[in-house]
């Protein structure tokens, strides 16, 4: 014998797994566990179980009788042998989304939802499905937010080879922070509207141009140095450095710039450094090409991660000071990793890197451990990087 609070819970865990489907108005909103009419029985005990619990009956029967609510309630005439003619209620019939809506206090946003999806898919019909599943943009958006959402999209499909720098588009409100934040979200509604399959970044998706990446490289030998005007230390753009045609016979890749920083000068060397996920730049410096590439990474899963990025575009790339015996012979200077990585393996690493990764990820030395690498005692981070 369901209750209205029970009915109500029930259809609070409806709402929340089908509320994304049901934005698409018609037929194409019902699925096998839900049509509508949806029908929600009460649960009409038999007359065995209403022996057992008259007063449990009497009060559930009374508590439908004083509900108004939205819906219709659907009542059933029973005659028990024991009990007589007994007028039960049977079932709950809500017409659409919109009562669900209404008995889970999700009225205000599902009404916003579905303004919004309306109006940009009447724009824009290709978006009718992919936009479902930012519901909670088209329902929780401020009007200024949704209002340059839908201004931004219309001026990158109307002017789609504009090479512009993403602070000259000319919509009110559009700001750096703004659009780092909403880059993937852009993107994904630019791609569906063009019918887009393949993968694209968000600048190429809206024909804009990409700020200028700045790389941070030291040189460590004079002799490379004096070639390029005596600097050792550089933030370039990476088209400047890619062109700049090294004789590198050895390149570093170090996450943590003090860690670069540290570095004394070697022969024939470079060290880049702070590149995080952004390693797929490394390819597009011709000079790297032939040199011996070594990453070291903090001793954590997104670590490893970032390496196996890094050698989707260097197939030979080296890691270092990123194995068992160097994490567990520093335990005292763990921290904890506020957000492991997702995935459970990764292609691209060894045997023996998967093997760290699997036992981090696993909380195999402890839960959520991390080894930065700049905590590393140089004279033992020396002894690795001169073998």
């Amino acid at each position: 014998m369901k209750l209205p609070d029970e009915v109500r819970q029930e259809l609070i865990r409806r709402f929340q797994n089908k509320h994304r489907e049901w934005l698409v108005p018609g037929p194409s909103n019902e699925t096998e566990n839900t049509r509508w009419p949806l029908e929600i029985n009460l649960g009409i005990p038999t007359e065995v179980a209403a022996l057992k619990q008259p007063e449990g009956v009497r009060a559930w029967v009374t508590t439908w009788q004083n509900w108004r609510g939205v819906g219709t309630l659907i009542w059933n005439d029973r005659r028990w042998r024991s009990l007589g003619a007994q007028r039960l209620p049977d079932k709950l019939v809500l017409q659409g989304p919109a009562d669900v809506a209404s008995w889970t206090g999700e009225t205000a946003r599902w009404e916003c939802a579905c303004i919004r999806h309306a109006e940009i898919t009447t724009r824009w019909p290709s978006l009718a499905l992919g936009i479902t599943r930012y519901f909670d943009v088209l329902a929780d958006y401020s009007d200024a937010d949704y209002k340059r959402i839908y201004a931004m999209l219309d001026w990158v499909i109307a002017n789609p080879n504009s090479n512009l720098y993403p602070r000259q588009l000319p919509i009110a409100g559009l700001d750096s922070k703004w659009l780092e934040g909403r880059k993937g979200l852009l993107s994904d509604l630019v791609a569906t509207i063009k019918g887009y399959t393949s993968e694209r970044d968000f600048f190429q998706l809206c024909g804009l141009k990409p700020l200028p990446y700045p790389i941070r490289m030291r040189v460590l030998d004079q002799e490379i140095r004096n070639k390029i005007g005596g600097l050792g230390d550089l933030s370039a753009p990476l088209d400047e450095l890619a062109a700049l045609n090294l004789s590198v016979s050895r390149v570093f890749i170090v996450e943590n710039l003090q860690t670069g920083l540290a570095f004394p000068d070697m022969l024939g060397t470079v060290v880049i450094m702070r590149l995080g996920y952004n390693v797929d730049v490394l390819a597009r410096l011709p000079w790297i090409a032939k040199a011996r590439c070594i990453y070291w990474g903090d001793l954590d899963t997104h670590g490893f991660a970032i390496l196996n990025r890094a050698r989707s575009y260097l197939p030979n790339l080296q890691s270092v000071l990123m194995d068992e015996e160097t994490l567990l012979s520093h335990r005292t200077l763990w921290v904890k990793e506020k957000q492991q990585h997702a995935a459970e393996a990764h292609p691209l690493l060894t045997d023996a890197e998967q093997a760290v990764y699997g036992g981090i990820k696993q909380h195999q030395w402890g839960q959520n451990i991390r080894l930065e690498q700049e905590r590393i005692a140089w004279d033992y981070v020396w002894n690795s990087l001169i073998t």
